[in-house]
Order: C-alpha cells, then sequence, then structure tokens
C-alpha cells in the first residue's frame, strides 16, 4: 500500500503540505497513465534543517534554525525563494516547495521547485547581524545550492541585498564569483531589470486577462487587495495605472477603504518612508472582518498562505480572486468560493510572474547578455497569457477550476520527465 506522504510532518488540517497534498489528489484522477508515478508529487526529494549560529553585537551567541527543500528536480534545477519570518516551519517549506514544482512546470520553466527559510523576525537584528545571518545561512545550505543545482530567490523579508550576500557567499566558498546562483540581484550584480516589479506585474496580468475573459474590463473595477508589499503593492500600482479603483487594502498594521479610491502611489511613498498604512491620510480604518466584506470585482490576497479561510470564503464580496500568495486559499475555501461562482485564479499561474524573470535573469547571467525592461516586460506578458490561456481550456476541456487544471498541465509535464528518466539504479 502506498504511504501518505505525510512522514516528515504530523497530519494536521490545513497545514501548507496538507493542502499541497489535497491538491494533488484533486488531480490524481486526470493523469491517466501516468497516475502510477503521482506519489513521487507527495515527497521531498530532499530536505535539509540546519543550525545557524551568529555572533550578536552584543557579544552573545544567538541560535536559529534553517530550512532548503527541494521537491522535485525531474525537470531542471531547484527554484524558489528564501524567507525569514518567525512563523518559518519544515512543513511550510515543504509545501512552498511542492507549489514551486508546479508553477515551474504549469509556465513551462526548465526548473523543478525549492524553497528555503530561517524562522527568524529580521526587525530583531541590525544589519550586520542580518548579514552574518544571511552568510551562515549560505554556507550550510551550499552544499545543495548552485547555478545548475538550486537558484534561490526573494521571498518574504528577504531582498536585492540578501541576494547579494548569499551570492558572494557562496563564491568565497567556491573559489568563483557565480552570479547565477541566486536571482532577485541587484542590477549591479547580474540582477535582470524588471525582477522586483515582476510577480506584481504577473499578478495584474493574470487578473486583467481573467477579467476579460468573464466580461469585464480593468478599468473601473473595484479592487481589494490583501498585503502591501513587494507583490500586492505593485499590483495595485498597476490596477489604478490602468484606471481601477483601489477601494481597500491590508497589511501588518491593519485595514484600510476608501469608495472613492486610494491614492496608491502617495501610500506606496508613505510606507516606504517608514508610515504605517492605517495611518495614511485619505483612508478609513476598518476591521478585519469589513475587510474581507468589502465589495470589489477583483480581491487579491497577497500577504500569507491560508488566509481565505472557510469564515472569509463565505463573508467575500468579489467576481475574481486572484491569487498573489502562495497557498492564501484553504482546500475548504476553495470549494465554497466555487460553489458562489467565484472564479479563482490560482497562485501557480497568477504569481509566477517573479519566477519567470527569474528565470530571464538566470539565462542572462549564463550568457552574460542583459535584455532591456521593456524585452523583460515584453516576454512576461507573452508567457503569462500563453499559460493561462492552456489553464483556461484545460479547465474548460475536464469541466474543472483553474487552480486543477494548472495541476494538471504542471503534474502530467512533471511525471512525464520522470518517467522518461526512468529510475536509478
Amino acid at each position: 500500500m502506498a504511504s501518505p506522504g505525510l512522514s516528515y510532518v504530523p497530519n494536521h488540517t490545513n497545514s501548507p503540505w496538507q493542502m499541497y497534498l489535497l491538491q494533488v489528489d484533486r488531480v490524481a484522477p486526470h493523469l491517466g497513465h501516468l497516475e502510477r508515478w503521482v506519489e513521487t508529487l507527495k515527497r521531498c526529494k530532499r530536505v535539509l534543517a540546519v543550525d545557524i549560529p551568529i555572533n550578536r553585537d552584543d557579544g552573545t551567541v544567538a541560535h536559529f534554525e534553517g530550512f532548503r527543500a527541494q521537491h522535485n528536480l525531474s525537470r531542471g534545477p531547484g527554484k524558489g525563494g528564501v524567507r525569514f519570518h518567525p512563523d518559518v516551519t519544515i512543513d511550510e517549506v515543504m509545501a512552498l516547495a511542492g507549489w514551486m514544482t508546479v508553477k515551474n512546470a504549469a509556465l513551462n520553466l526548465p526548473y523543478g521547485g525549492a524553497k528555503g527559510g530561517i524562522r527568524v523576525d529580521p526587525k530583531t537584528l541590525t544589519r550586520p547581524e542580518l548579514e552574518r545571518l544571511t552568510r551562515r545561512y549560505t554556507s550550510e545550505i551550499g552544499l545543495i545550492i548552485g547555478p545548475d543545482k538550486d537558484i534561490p530567490a526573494p521571498d518574504v523579508n528577504t531582498n536585492d541585498q540578501i541576494m547579494a550576500w548569499m551570492m558572494d557567499t557562496y563564491s568565497m566558498n567556491t573559489g568563483a564569483t557565480a552570479t547565477g546562483v541566486v536571482t532577485g540581484k541587484p542590477i549591479a550584480l547580474g540582477g535582470s531589470l524588471g525582477r522586483k516589479e515582476a510577480t506584481g506585474r504577473g499578478v495584474y496580468i493574470a487578473a486583467r486577462e481573467t477579467a476579460r475573459a468573464m466580461g469585464f474590463d480593468i478599468t473601473g473595477a473595484r479592487i481589494v487587495v490583501q498585503g502591501f508589499g513587494n507583490v500586492g503593492g505593485i499590483a495595485a500600482k498597476l490596477f489604478k495605472a490602468a484606471g481601477a479603483v483601489v477601494v481597500g487594502l491590508q497589511d501588518a498594521s491593519g485595514s484600510v477603504a476608501n469608495e472613492g479610491g486610494i491614492d496608491v502611489d502617495a501610500a506606496l511613498d508613505f510606507v516606504a518612508g517608514g508610515g504605517a498604512l492605517v495611518d495614511f491620510k485619505g483612508v478609513s480604518k476598518i476591521t478585519e472582518g469589513e475587510f474581507w466584506a468589502l465589495k470589489s470585482d477583483i480581491f487579491v490576497p497577497a500577504a500569507l498562505e491560508n488566509q481565505l479561510t472557510e469564515t472569509r470564503a463565505r463573508a467575500i464580496s468579489t467576481k475574481l480572486v486572484v491569487e498573489g500568495a502562495n497557498g492564501p486559499t484553504t482546500p475548504a475555501a476553495d470549494d465554497i468560493l466555487h460553489d458562489r461562482g467565484i472564479k479563482v485564479v490560482p497562485d501557480v499561474i497568477a504569481n509566477a510572474g517573479g519566477v519567470t524573470v527569474s528565470y530571464f535573469e538566470w539565462v542572462q547571467d549564463f550568457s552574460s547578455f542583459f535584455w532591456s525592461e521593456a524585452e523583460i516586460n515584453d516576454r512576461l506578458e507573452r508567457i503569462m497569457v500563453e499559460a493561462l490561456k492552456a489553464v483556461v481550456h484545460t479547465a474548460e476541456k475536464h469541466n474543472v477550476s483553474l487552480r486543477t487544471a494548472a495541476f494538471i498541465i504542471a503534474c502530467t509535464r512533471v511525471l512525464a520527465a520522470r518517467e522518461l528518466r526512468g529510475l536509478y539504479p
């Protein structure tokens, strides 16, 4: 009898890994003869947990726990971000790696899925402590990462500076500059134009194309965004630039609304300057319950996983959910949204702009030939639109949700590669 694929972690309802496994179970009946390989998707190829000791500025030694999970490498080297967050767990990192496998395959990028993280609140560290943490973590996972093995990138609470430290540490340990070991680097170190905005831009493209298919235009559409960081903030900015009306925003400081539309650019500048979103002028502070009940045409959850729960799925008032975050909707909530006629563009398509431009960066680093930002954005748009069309076609063909359709496409590609490669030895 096949094992349930949960040997690494407890079977907690709505844990990220459990959510991922349920999604795989839903796609299994659509895999044809490849279903015999489906257990491959229910395990990580490799999961590394590391101790990260650092010297604090006050002379004490602090220990942090870090992880790097490589879910599947059948189609190419691992690809996935690194997050610094106090709630990072091995369960979460495994699930995020699994979703990266699906995301990369759904976009037909030549990567497998990986993810990493450190359980830490980076706000409690000074800049020198943060650098020491990053460099020690990179050294600890250095044996499994590399330009042709596993390529990290920024994620929650990490940025281009973190990637620069990671690239430099790996390069010093290997004795040669290896710009392709990470993506999301500063432009001066081989980073790509358009990378910082790519995930938010991809969310906007996915929303725009799906809205058109549903018969309404972005211009004048009411938008609500949960998460006002690099993904949600950029998406909100692009929605406003296209003529949409952003009526609600939420970040760690709380929830705000303005029925007449929020000045997104001014709000981004205010937050970038150190202000709290809830203190921004021109908005009204609202409760969390009021935020989830705001009437909208498009709702973008762009914060963390498990945000759109059953309760919130019943309360939400929108036509279209576009997942900017990874795993923001629980399987039970997914069913409720489906029953209510609310379409969901899943994370594995909606937020794939970041990894797509990361692919461009990786290719540019290998060739030492760099493209213009216009070329980057044009290539991103073309890949995103084509991938979304394929998902919509598959959903209609099998009469399934867009999420299941994306999984059908991705899992078929991954398992076909697995079958062709065979088992060694």
